[in-house]
């Protein structure tokens, strides 16, 4: 009797999944773009309540304007002013002269105060440096410290016959009041410089921790130390953080109303209540003159746009160059 060998067993062919049905995957994205809606409902609406509203009707204020009648308040008629406030605005010595004042006051405070932050980075990034947190903090505490309160303390600080600047540099021959009309300016920019340093370091030293260590290990083979280090490598590489920086400062510096409206209010000789465009804004919209309130509040929009897109746009070919 012969035995027969069994043939082996044929494989079962694998299962393949169903392929998925047409309408799930645009199911799945319009239920994904229903939930990030929702998500950005709340914050979409408190922005177009507090932010666009306000805008669009400040817009709209600029373009009319109001005639009063009578000694007393009498009937009050709005018109369709066309450009005539934006005009009027322009005409205004106190409010281009305040222009000229934040402009001159940026030009020269805000490459002042970006050098001292990007001086402070560097040296908190150094492999040298001691103490990094307590130093840190120690530069960032002036900026958690509310405006008004250190433009107060600086007030105190600034006074002739108080100040404990006025003994040294009278030893030095040097008598100066720093609250007379001719040195406000400096008082307030060095408030600035004082409150904003520690914040703009911060973001400066966060882009020098990203730095890849091979980079920096790299040039340190190299012989590329100290300072060579810090000026052909660091800067360079955090140019971006610089730019983010001198944005804000230059739009931090259009806003300018904390410092000097403090010391308008505490009445010093040298201050002046229109000493910025918005101090101008807000006096003649005190003065019942909402319309030219407006309108100046859009052209300090407008400027402060052009200023700080055209920083932001000048860095980018600079850095399109390098």
């Amino acid at each position: 009797m012969s035995s027969q060998t069994a043939p082996p067993p044929v494989p079962a062919p694998p299962l393949t999944p169903a392929p998925p049905r047409a309408s799930a995957a645009p199911g799945r994205r319009h239920r994904t773009a229903l939930n990030a809606a929702g998500f950005l409902a709340p914050f979409g609406l408190l922005f177009a309540a507090m932010m666009l509203a306000p805008i669009g009707y400040a817009i709209y204020q600029s373009f009319f304007t109001v005639r009063r009648e009578g000694l007393f308040g009498g009937a009050q008629t709005t018109r369709f002013a066309g450009f005539d406030n934006f005009l009027d605005a322009l005409h205004d010595a106190d409010f281009t002269a305040s222009l000229g004042r934040v402009a001159l006051l940026g030009v020269v405070q805000v490459p002042v105060m970006l050098g001292l932050a990007l001086a402070l980075a560097l040296l908190l990034d150094s492999r040298s440096a001691r103490f990094k947190k307590t130093f840190r903090l120690t530069f960032f505490l002036p900026y958690a410290l509310p405006g008004a309160i250190a433009a107060v303390m600086w007030s105190f600080l600034l006074v002739k016959d108080i100040s404990p600047f006025t003994g040294p540099l009278s030893a030095l021959g040097i008598h100066t009041d720093f609250l007379s009309a001719g040195w406000i300016p400096v008082s307030i920019g060095n408030m600035i410089t004082w409150g904003w340093t520690g914040y703009n370091m911060l973001i400066i030293y966060s882009a020098l921790q990203a730095v890849p260590g091979e980079v920096i290990e790299a040039a340190t083979l190299d012989n590329c130390t100290g300072w060579r280090l810090a000026w052909y490598v660091k800067i360079p590489l955090v140019r971006a953080a610089l730019v983010l920086t001198t944005v804000f400062s230059v739009i931090g510096t259009a806003q300018l109303y904390t410092e000097p409206a403090v010391l308008a209010a505490a009445r010093i000789p040298g201050a002046s209540s229109k000493f910025s465009p918005i101090m101008n804004t807000t006096l003649n919209a005190s003065q019942a003159n909402p319309n030219l309130a407006a309108a100046e509040s859009v052209l300090l929009a407008l400027v402060t746009l052009v200023l700080s897109f055209g920083v932001l746009k000048f860095a980018q070919r600079r850095m399109a160059d390098a």
